[in-house]
């Protein structure tokens, strides 16, 4: 997304706790800060990306935060908290005059790279207009409400129906292999009727037949979103009884293939509990 927003002609001032990811980014023009205090003394508007709800917060509102920043006037926040953080963050900058943008993305490292994002947009008309034009660098544009977390609540729903796609796609795959289907034969076939989705798409012919488990988006952040969103739906009165079992699943499965899993990983406690495996490893040939 940084690097969309220098291509496209923008000022752009960073701060990130890998060094790796500054340098990187350094090379390409934009101008490196000490903390996110410094980016927000340096900007109007600052973005923000961050893993998980209280690392945004304290980003945002903590010691050397964006509400430390002396120029800073709008804060956008691309990440993936729940309603409950974007309300607290938004009631906490309001008190300094920052105006909190909610508005996380789905699309994962591939529409990052593309600028194919979807971008679930919560702020007033007014605040929308002036943060149009940077928006649209990094991705499709959905003005989907005008309240602080109603852009999250949004978000929370696509990744609860990402997780549920691939979690029921492992399991009708792996019921395949085990009665003697071909996988690929699997995925064509169901692509080309009424049970195609995101996994049978892409996750499962990219990532899971070849074996490379290399879709982009770890389990345990997927795993957490997964886990705001039955926590709101409770709030709200909203049963989840698909989605709790989702839930479960994607929990064995980050204690059974640790921290760094990738979503795609989930097949594997399904193949664990079945007896047998979906695809092979892809050996190179030989010139």
């Amino acid at each position: 997304m940084a690097r969309r927003l220098l291509e496209a002609g923008y000022g752009v001032t960073i701060y990130d706790t890998s060094e790796a990811a500054l340098a990187a980014h350094e090379k390409l023009g934009a101008r490196r800060a000490e903390s996110p205090a410094a980016v927000a003394s340096a900007a109007e508007i600052v973005i923000g990306s961050l893993p998980t709800p209280p690392i945004v917060q304290a980003v945002a509102l903590g010691p050397k935060g964006v509400i430390e920043g002396t120029q800073v006037k709008i804060f956008i926040d691309v990440s993936t908290t729940g309603s409950v953080y974007a309300k607290r963050i938004a009631e906490g900058l309001a008190k300094k005059g920052i105006v909190q943008v909610d508005a996380p993305v789905s699309g994962g490292v591939k529409g990052a790279e593309n600028g194919t994002l979807a971008v679930m947009v919560s702020c007033s008309d007014e605040i929308y207009a002036r943060v149009q034009a940077i928006l649209a660098v990094i991705g499709k544009l959905f003005h989907v409400g005008k309240e602080p977390g109603q852009g999250q609540t949004m978000k929370l729903m696509n990744n609860l129906l990402s997780a549920t796609a691939m979690a029921i796609s492992s399991e009708a795959v792996v019921m395949g292999v085990k009665a003697g289907l071909d996988p690929q034969m699997i995925v064509d076939v169901i692509n080309a009727g009424s049970g195609r989705n995101s996994a049978t798409q892409d996750k499962i012919p990219r990532c899971v037949i070849p074996r490379t488990f290399d879709f982009g988006f770890a389990l345990a952040l997927l795993n957490k979103d997964v886990r705001l969103c039955m926590e709101e739906a409770d709030a709200m009165g909203v049963p989840m009884i698909v989605g709790n079992s989702v839930r479960q699943l994607l929990a064995i499965t980050a204690v059974t293939e640790g921290p760094n899993a990738d979503m795609t990983d989930v097949v594997k406690s399904v193949e664990r509990w079945a007896g047998v495996k979906v695809g092979s490893e892809v050996k190179a040939q030989k010139a």
